[in-house]
């Protein structure tokens, strides 16, 4: 019985492994990429939906590939604001009891078990974060990232709440609790953008862009020295 259950494990660690390599080596040429979150449960008709669409296909516009969850909802408005602006879209499919189903608009497909493997994937390849409107699963990218950034474990990238009717009052919170009790240090919450403007998203997106291109362009200089 022992060694059943130690085989089962072994095999376990295998899939794992192989989510990571096939993450790794499907998505080694998506260059520059935002990850955009939010509800699988937001329907066409809802503003929030038309934003995410919108927002995408202007931040796709600037030549960046759109990564999301792969599935209905933001994710599918966000996959078809790339995917109608000739963008790479990216959805990182996940097997769910329900909810979660592929939406048409990704012309770069993965299928993840793990929900902490398709994290890294996010991480890995992503310059931006936008997260719409959502719920647990939005909710957890947006603190992994916000923890990731506030321990330096990733470097400092754009961390954006968009709808600042729905999320404020998550910032409002966290100023008085945690904040307040001396759990964060005011610092933390300067990682965090609100906004409800799109441009200012692009902006922000396009500017990191630009520090990382030099960051790599100067490690290239270093490297070519030694």
């Amino acid at each position: 019985m022992i060694q059943d259950l130690k085989g089962e494990e072994t095999w376990r660690l295998l899939r794992i492994l192989a989510e990571f390599t096939e993450g790794y080596d499907k998505l080694s040429d998506v260059g520059f990429a935002v990850s955009v979150f939010g509800s699988a449960r937001i329907k066409p008709d809802c503003p929030y939906y038309q934003k995410a669409e919108a927002l995408s296909r202007r931040v796709a516009e600037e030549y960046f590939t759109i990564i999301t969850g792969g599935g209905p909802g933001i994710m599918e408005a966000s996959n078809k604001g790339a995917y109608e602006a000739g963008a790479m879209s990216v959805g990182l499919n996940i097997q769910l009891p329900m909810e979660q189903h592929s939406n048409p608009y990704q012309n770069r497909s993965l299928d993840f078990r793990y929900f902490f493997a398709r994290k890294a994937m996010f991480v890995k390849y992503s310059v931006g974060y936008v997260c719409m409107p959502g719920g647990y699963g939005t909710l957890d990218e947006f603190f992994e990232a916000l923890t990731l950034m506030q321990t330096l474990k990733i470097y400092p990238l754009p961390l954006i709440l968009f709808g600042s009717e729905f999320w404020q009052g998550l910032v409002d919170w966290m100023k008085a609790q945690p904040l307040k009790h001396e759990l964060i240090s005011a610092e933390d919450l300067d990682i965090i953008t609100v906004t409800d403007n799109i441009e200012e998203v692009v902006s922000a997106i396009c500017a990191h862009r630009q520090w990382k291109e030099q960051q790599i362009s100067l490690a290239d200089s270093g490297l070519s020295k030694g």
